[in-house]
């Protein structure tokens, strides 16, 4: 009996690493939903430029008003729905804070907060988002 191949398709997000001085070091913000931490990111709008969709979902993920520092480049990994396979591509940029809350943010999490990056990366649930933290970090001290 002949197996049904599964389509694959292709999706694109963005987000970023937003970092700032603490009291005791460099911290990052982390979005929390239950049990797994990641960077903020999401799927553009129609219309809408990889950065403006960065920071679009930066903003409604943590409620943090960020402007963009530079790009940090992106991630690419495969998961699987129902009949599908996706091969998605994540833009991340550098970016700071310019005002706002995170407890503002939106009802996608059910934590964002302000980290140390050494306990960051033992709370970040994927290789490719420290990954990112340290691209993040090494661009922060370069600037």
């Amino acid at each position: 009996m002949p197996t049904r191949r599964s389509k694959g398709r292709d999706a694109v997000a963005a987000g970023g690493v937003v970092i700032r001085k603490g009291e005791r070091g460099p911290e990052v913000v982390l979005a929390g939903r239950e049990g797994m931490w990641v960077l903020p990111k999401g799927t553009p709008d129609a219309n809408e430029s990889i950065e403006e969709t960065a920071t679009r979902e930066v903003r409604e993920e943590t409620g943090l008003d960020v402007r963009i520092v530079r790009p940090l480049g992106t991630i690419e990994y495969w998961f699987a729905l129902p009949r599908r396979r996706v091969h998605k591509t994540v833009h991340f940029f550098l970016m700071e804070a310019t005002g706002g809350e995170t407890s503002r943010h939106d009802h996608e999490y059910e934590e964002v907060r302000w980290v140390p990056v050494e306990q960051a990366r033992g709370l970040l649930s994927f290789d490719t988002y420290r990954e990112m933290l340290d691209r993040a970090l090494a661009e922060a001290a370069a600037a």
